[in-house]
């Protein structure tokens, strides 16, 4: 992690008014409500803003789970977001990613065994980080795999995963329970 504690507190459930409790209310895994959320308590506003697109890039991609989650991971690790890196892994055991694939994401597009698919994915997310921008050869060879409202998707996700690792570094949001922190991620 970036920050030992946090800079914008995180607002425990109990002490939410009328307003942060409809718009985070709901929001809970396992039971708990996550730090993120919690986090977001501080603006209701923004966080009602920004969960009707993050329910899109979650819930409603027209990508595979696994390529979101590839692309998620990724553009965490690249953002040196240990939060979005934990969670996400979490996530991505789940989404028919096994746990060397993830620590092989860490390598990007290059490393062995990525289908040609899922390398251009690595590939994309690290253009979108370096420049902004996905050039044409990458562009071209997503295009053989991916109809254009998943390419949208594939730009809309990384830039998504992106933001929310910004902010969860700048924030401080710590680690919920049952994540572990990459060591890597410590350097």
């Amino acid at each position: 992690m970036r920050m030992k504690t946090p800079r914008v507190p995180p607002v425990p459930p109990e002490s939410w008014t009328e307003e942060q409790r409809s718009v985070i209310g709901d929001l809970r895994v396992n039971g708990r409500v996550l730090n993120i959320f919690k986090t977001l308590a501080n603006h209701p506003k923004l966080a009602k803003r920004w969960l009707v697109f993050a329910n899109h890039i979650m819930g409603k991609s027209s990508l595979s789970l696994r390529d979101r989650e590839i692309l998620i991971l990724r553009i965490g690790w690249l953002c040196k977001s240990g939060y979005e890196w934990g969670q996400h892994v979490l996530i991505g055991l789940e989404c028919d990613l096994d746990a060397a694939e993830i620590e092989r994401i860490k390598q990007g597009a290059d490393a062995p065994g990525w289908t040609r698919a899922e390398s251009l994915l690595l590939r994309a997310t690290d253009e979108l980080d370096a420049d902004a921008f996905i050039t044409d050869a990458t562009w071209k060879g997503l295009a053989e795999f991916y109809s254009t409202e998943q390419l949208l998707d594939i730009v809309f996700t990384v830039g998504q995963y992106n933001l929310v690792s910004m902010a969860l570094n700048t924030c401080g949001v710590q680690l919920d329970e049952g994540m572990t922190l990459d060591p890597q991620l410590c350097k």
